[in-house]
């Protein structure tokens, strides 16, 4: 019997990350946060000084850099033995996670680090190419969205209970200018086909977002 693997697709603020952790615990399956893991390849980078046009020195850094997650009621990202799952999520380290995913040498090792992980244990897992790209095998394909200034608007209260000054106006033109850049980039870009059901979540709730998916497996 094959594992069960879910994709979920779609642009940065859609809640994906947070429907992910849900359907998994509702499956009884792991949720492998693929978004963690370019986050925590931006920041190494970041830290490093690297550049995100370097992409040898990029390729280099995701090849020895070692990922892991631990489950739980808030799943915790470990890189190189630190845990870094707060220092991943600033808008920072967004931009630098959607610049180092655009990387096709950095993108061929973390999906093999994916699919090793899926095809081990099943699983959930979120991101722009799951479902094209990393398990286009899989029934279980659903392409989320929502209109920019909900996404905008839920990424700054986000923010905003993280203590961190924030201006709407800078995150909404953040969620813009990722959304160009993932669609656009020319390996693996954020799109879907008709394998997927597109769930628009702009007027539901999680748990409304969680069912539909569910119901649908």
């Amino acid at each position: 019997m094959q594992p069960l693997i879910v994709a979920i697709d779609g642009p940065a603020g859609v809640g994906k990350s947070t429907v992910s952790r849900l359907v998994a615990r509702e499956l009884n399956i792991p949720q492998i946060d693929t978004g963690a893991m370019y986050r925590a390849i931006g920041l190494a980078a970041t830290r490093a000084g690297i550049a995100f046009d370097d992409e040898p020195a990029l390729a280099g850094l995701a090849a020895k850099s070692q990922i892991e997650f631990i489950p739980g009621e808030k799943p915790h990202t470990i890189l190189d033995g630190e845990d870094v799952t707060t220092l991943i999520r600033t808008p920072e380290i967004s931009m630098a996670a959607s610049h180092v995913s655009a990387i096709p040498s950095v993108r061929r090792v973390l999906v093999k680090l994916q699919q090793a992980m899926g095809r081990r244990t099943g699983g959930v897992l979120e991101g722009r190419d799951i479902g094209t790209k990393v398990f286009p095998e899989t029934p279980h394909k659903f392409f989320l969205t929502a209109r920019p200034e909900v996404r905008a608007q839920r990424r700054f209260r986000e923010l905003m209970a993280k203590g961190q000054a924030v201006d709407f106006d800078k995150v909404l033109a953040d969620t813009v200018q990722r959304d160009t850049q993932d669609s656009t980039r020319a390996d693996s870009p954020l799109t879907y086909d008709d394998s997927y059901k597109v769930i628009d979540t702009s007027d539901l709730t999680i748990p409304e977002v969680v069912a539909r998916i569910v119901s649908s497996i």
